[in-house]
């Protein structure tokens, strides 16, 4: 490969232990959590201990070829502020990380500034968990909105996965009609596989928007690999937006469950739909500009013994 390659959508966390709708989600043995009244396969099962850490994904990435990633964040996972701040000092190189407020209650625009005062250069929000039993949380509130004009005048980047097709399409128009200028990384490739995705998509029109595909081998599960229609969603979103809007995501450590984390973007060099050009946008030179990576590492490639 003659570019490197960035993982624009991923987890860490030490230990879940957190409640979302009111159900429990522990982490528990064997790869195991508790999940919201059922037991899952949360990580592959030899992360036995239920850690999902920043040394457990670089030997990942460097097996896979992957120079650096984008950390974002989950309620399901709990905040991990304080541990995704230690990494990214430790690892600066090779993580960009997302701090995340607790957007299911007010005040969380004090949150947003006192993650900025410290450091953090983008801030999640897992909108599509924003439909609460009181009530749902708006994306054009005047809190909400208030904050992303802060994040506009900081060049604060907002990460954000959205609910399923064009449901919070409208109000994020709204949000980039306010703040023009905030730069916004959709995830979730705006929910392909669920009707009128294709809306999310066309918010990267926009000239500060992009897309990225954290968990496009989720959605596309049933087909399994080579995904196929992944691919084919690939290419109806180059043909919406243009290839320089698209970023790849593995949704890390999730998918590996199902996948080695390497599959989760081979399928894209294998296959022929696309061109050596848009493959190179979109598995790292996009994200390389769009996250202002630096110093990203040349990884050789490591022969299995399988081979």
């Amino acid at each position: 490969m003659d570019f490197k390659i960035i993982d624009a959508h991923s987890h860490l966390w030490l230990k879940q232990d957190t409640v979302v709708d009111g159900l429990p989600i522990r982490t528990l043995t064997n790869g195991r959590s508790e999940f919201m009244g059922e037991i899952r396969q949360m990580v592959p099962p030899f992360m036995i201990d239920g850690k999902n850490s920043a040394e457990v994904f670089l030997s990942n990435m460097d097996y896979a070829q992957v120079s650096a990633a984008v950390v974002t964040q989950e309620f399901i996972d709990g905040n991990q502020n304080e541990y995704l701040w230690d990494v990214v000092q430790r690892y600066p190189d090779r993580f960009f990380v997302c701090g995340m407020c607790e957007f299911r209650q007010p005040g969380f625009l004090q949150e947003a500034k006192d993650l900025i005062a410290k450091g953090f250069k983008a801030i999640k929000i897992p909108a599509h968990r924003l439909f609460l039993p009181e009530g749902r949380v708006m994306l054009n509130s005047s809190e909400m909105m208030d904050m992303f004009h802060v994040m506009e005048d900081n060049d604060i980047i907002l990460s954000i996965d959205m609910a399923d097709g064009d449901t919070q399409v409208d109000e994020m128009k709204e949000v980039i009609a306010e703040c023009p200028n905030l730069r916004i990384a959709i995830g979730h490739f705006g929910m392909v596989t669920t009707k009128n995705w294709q809306e999310q998509i066309k918010l990267a029109r926009n000239p500060k928007v992009m897309i990225e595909s954290g968990g496009i081998t989720w959605l596309f599960n049933s087909e399994f690999y080579p995904f196929k229609g992944a691919v084919a969603a690939i290419r109806e979103a180059i043909d919406l937006v243009g290839a320089d809007k698209l970023m790849w995501g593995s949704d890390y450590p999730r998918t590996i469950t199902a996948i080695t984390y390497r599959m989760s973007y081979d399928f894209v060099l294998k296959t022929e739909e696309l061109t050596h050009e848009e493959k190179a946008k979109f598995l790292g030179l996009n994200a390389e500009k769009f996250y202002g990576f630096k110093n990203l590492v040349d990884l050789p490639y490591i022969k299995n013994m399988s081979e």
